[in-house]
């Protein structure tokens, strides 16, 4: 997937501006699903690779807005580009406190839209990005064992060997090889790198 262009999914109820938008992103080579409903786009199987999506606010149905806080309210980070011909300040200061990447006026100039979408495939690819290196974090955790991970524990809490031995009743060299273990399989140089790993899987 690597390779795949990024995707970017247009709902629009006018088959005229779903046309358009189709062939400027295209243009500049994402790929483009377009929809004329939420509802249409609600049942598409995204793939996984990075997007956003270009979501008109006013359509029949369930509106952009709604939509966008019914993705939120489901913990969904799709990046949104919101456009419309219809408005407000208050609209648009909400849209963007639930976290919409930028709220265009129609009619809007190209350049501001690819702007916009640019950011928003930049914001989904920092993002997978981020959870593709926590997932390989925790896959490195995983493989330690029960006494390495208590041990891991005593140490990320500043606690030195002496008193990690004393604790759990083992010789220190024993506490030794296993802390540098610890270290080995979670790819920590130092201390300091091994906090700052565990400082990640606990958020």
């Amino acid at each position: 997937m690597a390779d795949e262009p990024p995707i970017v999914f247009v709902v629009d109820d006018d088959p005229s501006v779903r046309d358009g938008l189709d062939s400027l992103f295209r243009s500049v080579g994402y790929a483009v699903a377009a929809f004329g409903s939420v509802q249409d786009f609600a049942l598409h199987r995204r793939l996984e690779r990075p997007s956003c999506l270009v979501l008109d606010v006013r359509m029949p149905g369930p509106s952009g807005m709604d939509f966008q806080a019914e993705l939120a309210g489901m913990g969904d980070p799709l990046p949104i580009v919101f456009l419309t011909g219809h408005g407000d300040v208050p609209m648009a200061v909400r849209a963007m406190k639930t976290g919409a990447v930028e709220f265009l006026l129609k009619p809007f100039r190209e350049q501001d839209l690819l702007d916009a979408v640019r950011a928003a495939i930049e914001r989904d690819r920092a993002r997978r990005a981020q959870e593709a290196s926590l997932a390989e974090l925790g896959a490195r955790f995983a493989t330690l064992s029960m006494r390495e991970k208590e041990i891991m524990a005593f140490v990320v809490a500043g606690r030195l060997n002496k008193q990690i031995a004393a604790d759990l009743k083992l010789s220190e060299v024993t506490v030794k090889v296993h802390r540098g273990q610890v270290m080995r399989k979670m790819g920590a140089a130092t201390l300091a790198d091994l906090i700052g790993l565990a400082g990640r899987l606990r958020r």
